[in-house]
């Protein structure tokens, strides 16, 4: 199992580490994908990233206030959604951020360690 240690933790769900194909949130072993907020973390059964359309994180990215971006892991390694799926999510005014879903993981503990205000749909590892 590997885990993140820190002194002190952002506020809301962390990501504690992984126990091998699963996410750590706080003490939860989540062994599928994970929709992430600030103030919440829940499990999501995400489709294939080649299917991923704007409609499936719909309700993560309409949190209020908006978030400055979306932090998308694609799985056990970084794999570009279509550019239809980048475009709709631009086009309402939102980044996108693509990573593997380890990755992702980790930056989502810097980024609301330095109180950023993202959110991140991270597909299973």
């Amino acid at each position: 199992m590997v885990t993140f240690d820190r002194e002190e933790a952002p506020g809301g769900p962390t990501i504690r580490g992984f126990s091998g194909t699963a996410f750590r949130v706080q003490d939860r072993i989540v062994p599928g994908g994970l929709w992430l907020t600030p103030d919440n973390a829940l499990d999501w059964s995400p489709p294939a990233i080649a299917d991923l359309r704007a409609s499936h994180v719909e309700s993560l990215i309409n949190t209020s206030p908006p978030p400055e971006f979306l932090l998308l892991g694609t799985g056990p390694t970084i794999v570009r959604p279509s550019p239809a799926f980048v475009a709709e999510i631009e086009s309402r005014g939102y980044g996108v951020e693509v990573m593997d879903s380890r990755t992702a993981a980790r930056a989502w503990n810097v980024l609301r360690g330095e109180d950023r205000w993202i959110v991140a749909a991270l597909m299973p590892l």
